[in-house]
């Protein structure tokens, strides 16, 4: 007798993120974000902003750590932040005496005062379906900088964005399917991933969401909080900012 293969959630999570950014199977399919790449963003980051050595810094949303131990490389003391238990557990196998990882959720606060320098990096922001939470986040940021400190938050260009969606890929990783569906709404960007696993009886399903935020959109949240924007670049190369045909926004906010 055959078992029907069923759809089910990933995990009985109160929402995506905790399930999809905890799963194997998330570092799996994004595996090809590597070392070379932070370290190349990270090495041109530090040139640019003339981060010096010994100061104190952020990586909220660290995942598994791999910008964050490119800025401890440059002599920064560095404290990575993530929700996800599995990637701070990855993380930790990298601490040393100037990096450690901690397991915290950005909508809580995070302290007051504590760093010269507050990184967000890959879209680790806009993940929630309440806007204000985003606000929360923002104010959780401004305030664990020092006066005079700066955010630095790197997103994705939604105009760029929405020209190049996909709206259904397949792909095939180690024996593992995953099916991708994309799709739009005036809010958010969606991705539903469907795993096929022949190791896993079940089809497994998880989603992204990511909000649809404009510069304009963070002027007025930064503004909320003391924070001005002083640099904008467009991608990972620190090129100025193009609406049109930059992938990245990256923007540089100043308490």
């Amino acid at each position: 007798m055959t078992t029907a293969l069923i759809d089910r959630p990933a995990a009985p999570a109160t929402e995506w993120f905790e399930s999809w950014f905890d799963s194997p199977y998330y570092h799996k399919l994004y595996a090809y974000r590597d070392d070379a790449e932070a370290r190349r963003f990270i090495d041109a980051l530090v040139e640019r902003l003339d981060l010096h050595g010994g100061s104190e810094v952020l990586d909220l949303g660290c995942g598994a750590g791999r910008h964050a131990r490119q800025l401890a490389s440059h002599g920064l003391h560095v404290t990575g932040l993530d929700l996800a238990a599995s990637s701070i557990e990855e993380a930790r196998h990298f601490e040393g005496a100037h990096l450690r990882f901690r397991r915290h959720d950005m909508r809580v606060p995070f302290g007051t005062g504590l760093f010269d320098d507050v990184f967000s990096f890959f879209t680790s922001f806009g993940y929630f379906a309440d806007p204000f939470e985003h606000l929360v986040v923002v104010s959780n940021m401004a305030e664990a900088l020092r006066p005079g400190g700066r955010l630095v938050l790197d997103y994705l260009n939604v105009v760029l964005a929405e020209a190049r969606l996909i709206p259904t890929e397949t792909k095939a990783i180690d024996g593992v399917t995953y099916r991708l569906t994309r799709w739009t709404d005036r809010q958010a960007f969606h991705k539903r991933i469907v795993v096929d696993d022949p190791a896993n009886p079940a089809r497994l399903v998880f989603e992204e969401r990511v909000a649809k935020l404009r510069r304009a959109d963070f002027e007025m949240m930064f503004a909320c909080y003391g924070l001005v924007i002083e640099q904008v670049f467009g991608d990972y190369q620190l090129n100025d900012f193009d609406s049109k045909t930059s992938p990245r926004l990256i923007l540089v906010a100043r308490k």
